[in-house]
């Protein structure tokens, strides 16, 4: 049970679940971790509303997403634990802010889980006509549910697999693309840059919006800190992960970016129809590339479900077992909290039902309110560091595996970086429903987590 102050920190040992996760594969779920469905189709319409400037936009998002690593990878390895920032915010602050990071990201998750089924049905029963999308989400609930009731280690295989396809696919993209512009490429002529001549096409608006997508595209790096737990040894696993994230954004996002918008005009249609890596393989006139890379945007929306149904039903394990939920989710079985995978997956499906039965309004509703919660995380990711960092030095300094850059410095950058983007939301029309939605989450799960926290120090 969790204390009610913030001076005794709250259990993070996770000693019930099984440590089945392999090195090879925490190191290949935080490689393949930053390849996601977001960068391969959502980044189209980054391309068209920024232009070229889009490089920009995925760079100084990736220097805030790194930033926000480390200073997570400083917490985890020094408390690793299930519950990653959820534990580290009760630990730093108390735990209402425990309960609100905690309780907010596992909406976010199943929600997800929901969506990445949708995405992966679309594709499913194009090539396969007649086939209703709902069966084929059904179809990827139960594998995935599966998959996570199983042992630990299972999920590890899966997310090894499905990580190292990604990463393949992407470096042979890249190559392709350099020999491209080089001019080497048989059966290609170089482009040179003509087509980076206008720069920032909708001015100062368009990489705002940019910026805004690529910060979202970023969203799910914070799993590894959460399958840390489970590894052989999680300390080494979390410490190795964050320190090749710089690399890992660097090479996957900016530079893919750099190369789609070098071969491909930005305002070409085919960028936001078929997707900006599909559009540069036409480009190139390779074959079959739009089945290629629907097969690995598939698999990016398989691995980010099964990811996301772990992910879910780690954090929500975590909050029970400090006290922060029905106590049910919290029961293990085989080194696996069984209960909280199955409640996850259910929500995920609801989720699915949601987008048939309501679109218009309880699935919006619930689309806008998950819209900026990985920003809120965040915030408390930085502050819950800011605040354990001078007791680590203090207390325990040999825990200081990993440290944060020019602390305290770089932290408050970030956290500027973070308010920045809030108020980038608030001024555009299509986001700014997202911040409010979101904002009203959060002080809701705050209220009921302070209540929560002050009627167990009266209790105590």
């Amino acid at each position: 049970m969790p204390s009610t102050t913030t001076g005794t920190p709250p259990r993070t040992d996770d000693a019930s679940l099984s440590h089945g996760l392999k090195q090879r594969h925490l190191s290949m779920i935080a490689l393949g971790g930053v390849i996601g469905a977001g960068l391969f189709v959502g980044s189209g319409a980054g391309i068209a509303a920024a232009g070229p400037s889009i490089v920009v936009a995925y760079a100084l998002s990736g220097l805030l997403v790194m930033l926000v690593m480390r200073m997570l990878g400083e917490m985890s390895a020094a408390y690793p634990s299930s519950g990653s920032f959820s534990a580290h915010a009760e630990r730093a602050i108390g735990p209402w802010a425990g309960f609100t990071a905690g309780w907010a990201f596992w909406v976010l998750l199943c929600t997800a889980v929901g969506l990445e089924g949708i995405g992966a049905a679309k594709i499913v029963s194009g090539w396969l006509p007649g086939t209703p999308e709902w069966a084929w989400v059904a179809l990827f609930m139960v594998v995935f549910c599966g998959t996570n009731l199983a042992a630990v280690k299972n999920f590890g295989e899966f997310e090894f697999w499905f990580a190292a396809l990604k990463v393949g696919a992407i470096t042979l993209f890249l190559a392709l693309g350099v020999l491209a512009i080089a001019g080497v490429l048989p059966g290609t002529d170089s482009p040179g840059a003509s087509h980076l001549n206008d720069f920032m096409p909708n001015g100062g608006e368009g990489l705002v919006i940019g910026l805004l997508a690529s910060v979202f595209a970023y969203g799910g790096l914070e799993t590894v800190t959460i399958a840390a737990a489970e590894s052989e040894n999680p300390v080494k696993g979390v410490a190795s992960a964050v320190r090749t994230a710089m690399w890992r954004i660097a090479l996957f996002y900016v530079g893919s970016m750099a190369v789609i918008v070098t071969l491909v005009p930005w305002d070409s249609k085919e960028v936001v129809e078929k997707g900006p890596y599909v559009a540069a393989l036409d480009e190139l006139g390779i074959p079959g590339a739009g089945q290629l890379m629907n097969v690995v945007v598939l698999v990016a929306l398989l691995s980010a479900m099964n990811a996301n149904v772990y992910g879910a039903s780690r954090i929500a394990y975590s909050l029970v077992e400090r006290g922060q939920g029905p106590k049910v989710l919290g029961r293990v079985s085989g080194g696996v909290p069984r209960i909280a995978v199955l409640a996850s997956s259910v929500f995920g499906f609801l989720c699915v039902l949601l987008s048939y039965w309501r679109p218009n309004d309880v699935f919006a509703w619930l689309l806008n309110m998950i819209g900026a919660v990985i920003l809120v995380v965040w915030i408390f990711i930085a502050v819950s560091q800011l605040r354990l960092r001078r007791r680590l030095e203090r207390e325990t300094p040999e825990k200081l595996v990993v440290r944060m850059w020019a602390f305290p410095w770089l932290t408050w950058v970030a956290l500027a970086g973070m308010a920045a983007v809030f108020v980038l939301m608030a001024r555009e029309p299509d986001t700014r429903v997202q911040l409010y939605s979101t904002g009203g989450m959060t002080l809701v799960l705050a209220a009921v987590g302070y209540a929560w926290q002050k009627a167990r120090a009266t209790k105590g």
